[in-house]
């Protein structure tokens, strides 16, 4: 049995697993399987990041400029491709629905599972409540049944998209897919007409900053704006490192999630690509780099909405609507594995007849709901969410790095392409991006790091003494520990 765990036993009642065992416990926390087939996974992967094609990358053109952000955004989808081969890897080894979590567990024991998990609970949970304000101010832009931004619209997306995800896996998402194949149609029949005003001329019309070291016409912000604009670069990529949380719930996952990861990946490579340029040369970068709502102000500029700008500015609230509904999705199965192996809460793991994670939906959304109608500020809110995703990233890179060298005979259905150099490559960039989340919002790196403090201390002080053995994460590990026990007697 594997240091700190323990098999459930105890009084049965809400929050025991009751007297009859593990097999009792786990029935309890019983996901769908086989509900979601390589097709729902490479949509999945799609919502969580399409979101981020409609707003908030433009703002690293003021950190950077058209040719910082460039770059930036090149590192940041390398840092990503390299991640992504390297959780096919690990996702194939592991199909459950810790994901990052598992992963971790395995590779760098209790304590690095938790610290991945915790981060990748940041990001899910702080995401879909900044993206619920920027629905509302969407829902208010567009005048929508006469609607403003406010606590009404934000109770609205929880109550709404929460209910449709406690009906099931595999109807949750049907309705993913078809959202996100409408905001992915929009961008690239905004693309068409965004190219058609294109000049090479606008992409850097930003007057550089002399005193910046570096500082040109491309890099009006010198050299350092491109570290500056990283986690800009991120957001057209930021979230689908998600997939393999689905895992558990997917059919033949160790075939279809590494198709699904590059699948995703690769459509969300070609959207940043059109999106950015065309965006930024239909209007110039100095126009759309603070802009709420970059692809209409690409479109139309200051002149009159047009039938064009009016249809892309309903699909960016499309495009919302799919990251708030994954990411809910995403944030709900990293909780109940975590509570399934105690390192939160055991009844959180709970779920319904429908095998959702009931408890795992609500009490996030409760929290998220909170934070929007309290806190307003939705940029922060996903400062603090990107910081949480670099920690990830670089606890999940480094896991892949120790198993390749640490287990190299573990069987491996799919290998990742370069092996540990490459997953190398994904942990030095991701190390870098969170460096550079400190040159954007410190303020939000701090309220990370402090969440982070909590965490750690109910980890240390209490939750690490009362895992739960059978969990299939903590299963896993003890087994390499009870293999690598044998091999040194």
């Amino acid at each position: 049995m594997a240091q700190g765990t323990e098999t459930p036993a105890g009084p049965p009642d809400s929050t025991s697993p009751g007297a009859t065992g593990s097999a009792a416990y786990l029935r309890r926390r019983t996901l769908r399987r086989g509900s979601a087939g390589w097709l729902l996974l490479t949509g999945l992967g799609v919502a969580y990041v399409v979101s981020g094609d409609f707003s908030g990358w433009n703002i690293g053109l003021s950190k950077g400029g058209f040719g910082g952000l460039a770059v930036a955004m090149v590192l940041m989808g390398v840092m990503y491709a390299c991640l992504v081969f390297a959780l096919a890897e690990l996702s194939a080894i592991l199909p459950t629905a810790g994901g990052g979590y598992g992963f971790a567990r395995r590779a760098l024991g209790t304590g690095g599972g938790f610290l991945t998990g915790t981060a990748i609970l940041i990001e899910y949970i702080l995401a879909p409540a900044a993206i619920s304000l920027f629905i509302g101010d969407y829902v208010e832009s567009l005048g929508l049944f006469g609607l403003t931004s406010g606590w009404p619209v934000y109770l609205a997306c929880f109550a709404i998209f929460i209910g449709i995800h406690l009906w099931g896996v595999g109807e949750a998402l049907r309705f993913s897919l078809v959202v996100t194949a409408i905001a992915v149609a929009a961008l690239l029949i905004f693309a068409v007409g965004a190219f058609t005003e294109f000049h090479a001329g606008r992409l850097n019309d930003i007057p550089a900053d002399p005193s910046a070291f570096g500082s040109n016409s491309w890099l009006p912000y010198g050299l350092l704006g491109i570290w500056a604009a990283f986690p800009f670069g991120m957001w057209f990529f930021l979230g689908v490192e998600g997939v393999p949380l689905a895992a558990e719930e997917a059919k033949d996952p160790v075939r279809s999630m590494p198709k699904a990861l590059a699948i995703s990946l690769a459509v969300l490579v070609f959207l940043a690509l059109i999106t950015f340029v065309s965006a930024t040369g239909a209007q110039g970068a100095n126009a759309i780099k603070e802009a709420g709502n970059p692809l209409v102000v690409a479109l139309q500029g200051d002149g009159e909405p047009t039938a064009l700008s009016r249809f892309v500015n309903y699909a960016g609230l499309a495009g919302l609507v799919a990251s708030f509904f994954s990411l809910i999705f995403a944030g709900s199965r990293q909780l109940f594995a975590l509570s399934r192996a105690g390192y939160l809460p055991r009844f959180l793991s709970l779920t319904n007849r429908r095998k959702s994670p009931y408890l795992g939906l609500l009490i996030p959304g409760v929290i998220g709901f909170t934070l929007a109608a309290w806190s307003g500020n939705g940029g922060r809110m996903l400062n603090v969410a990107v910081f949480g995703a670099t920690i990830s990233y670089a606890l999940m890179a480094l896991s892949h790095i120790v198993l390749r060298r640490r287990e190299p005979d573990l069987p491996r259905p799919y290998r990742t392409p370069g092996g540990a150099r490459t997953s190398g490559v994904a942990f030095v960039l991701a190390c870098s991006a969170l460096v550079a989340t400190f040159l954007v919002d410190r303020d939000a790196a701090f309220i990370a790091l402090a969440v982070y403090a909590v965490a750690l201390a109910y980890f240390a002080f209490y939750s690490r003494h009362r895992l739960v053995a059978a969990a299939p994460e903590e299963e896993f590990a003890a087994l390499a520990a009870a293999e690598a026990e044998l091999k040194r007697d």
